[in-house]
């Protein structure tokens, strides 16, 4: 198949290109020989060996065959679903999103017409899913060799100053990172509702950006399990470590921070005796390369996928709703110059 990317931020430039450049190389057979063609009238990158610029959609559906394409929409959230509108006007049908797939639920009810009215197959970024830490992860929950899970913790930390300060690409913070983890809370422990949620400004100086100085959300799964994560936009470190605590030992996950490194860790313990392993992950890459696979085969074998990304994005919308009601009781300050609205349902 072909490839179009369409846009060239972050996720577009930083993320997509460099992991389709490894995945054509390891998994020839996928990929036509043919440039990436990509799209972003905004921006005029740096040439890259192997890479097609257009400066527009209707240049790009000019240029390849939409039906034998891969459509990647790397745009910022808000406009996903006017991309996603244009792309499927233009007989593009095979579509990677970047995760959220919405910015909220009237987005992603155009999106779900959308891909019903030109029988779109959407696939949904999800690295962690395919992560080999998630899989082992899995595994422990489904042995029960730890006994069966009673609570997880997420936390998902990196400092965003600079991009939240100059580029208004999200919403809030809980379009940055805690998708991820949303996702990977649904995988491990099942369907959940939303129990509470806190979402603070992101304050430097007098430059204040509301909503993206971090955010947290807690989860009650159908099963009884209780889920915390939590995301600091504003925290000196870098980290995304999962502890899921069993009844007979405890399973602490550290994901790689970033594109710099590919392995992640596990630790477990149990009885006292703590066993760590190290391993290779490069989630996004295996990610790309099975959702490609599903592409080449007939119907539409992202279905499923797509209604597990509409449930992270409900449940973030209903958190994203908590915190838009009044403060109750009051805010509080948690650190100076940052004020946190703590909301409980």
């Amino acid at each position: 198949m072909r490839t179009l990317v369409v846009g060239l931020g972050r996720a577009g430039a930083d993320l997509h290109l460099p992991v389709l450049a490894r995945a054509r190389a390891s998994v020839r057979q996928l990929f036509d020989d043919r440039p990436v063609v990509a799209c972003d009238p905004s921006r005029l990158p740096a040439e890259r060996p192997g890479l097609a610029m257009v400066g527009s959609l209707a240049e790009a559906a000019a240029l390849l065959d939409p039906a034998e394409t891969v459509a990647h929409v790397c745009t910022p959230p808000t406009v996903r679903a006017e991309v996603v509108a244009q792309l499927a006007e233009r007989g593009f049908r095979n579509v990677i999103v970047e995760k959220p797939l919405a910015a909220d639920t009237d987005d992603l009810a155009r999106i779900t017409r959308l891909r019903r009215k030109h029988g779109l197959r959407v696939a949904v970024v999800e690295p962690w899913l395919t992560s080999a830490l998630t899989e082992r992860l899995i595994g422990l929950v489904r042995s029960a060799s730890l006994g069966e899970p009673r609570s997880i913790s997420i936390v998902q930390n990196k400092p965003r100053f600079r991009r939240s300060l100059t580029t208004p690409s999200h919403p809030t913070a809980f379009d940055v990172e805690l998708p991820h983890g949303v996702g990977l809370a649904l995988r491990l422990a099942g369907s959940a509702r939303v129990t509470h949620a806190a979402g603070f400004d992101l304050v430097v100086g007098d430059a204040v950006v509301p909503r993206m100085g971090g955010a947290r959300v807690g989860l009650r799964h159908n099963n009884g399990v209780r889920t915390e994560i939590s995301s600091d936009l504003t925290s000196p470190v870098r980290e995304r470590r999962i502890t899921v605590e069993f009844e007979r030992g405890v399973a602490v996950g550290h994901f790689a921070v970033s594109d710099d490194d590919d392995h992640s860790q596990l630790t477990v313990t149990i009885n006292g005796r703590r066993e760590h392993e190290v391993l290779r992950d490069d989630s996004l890459t295996e990610w790309v390369i099975r959702a490609y696979r599903l592409f080449h085969a007939s119907g539409d074998q992202h279905a499923r996928g797509f209604a597990f990304a509409t449930d992270v994005v409900q449940l973030l919308s209903v958190a994203k709703n908590i915190c838009a009601e009044p403060v109750v009781p009051a805010a509080r300050a948690e650190s100076p110059g940052r004020v946190v609205a703590a909301h409980v349902r």
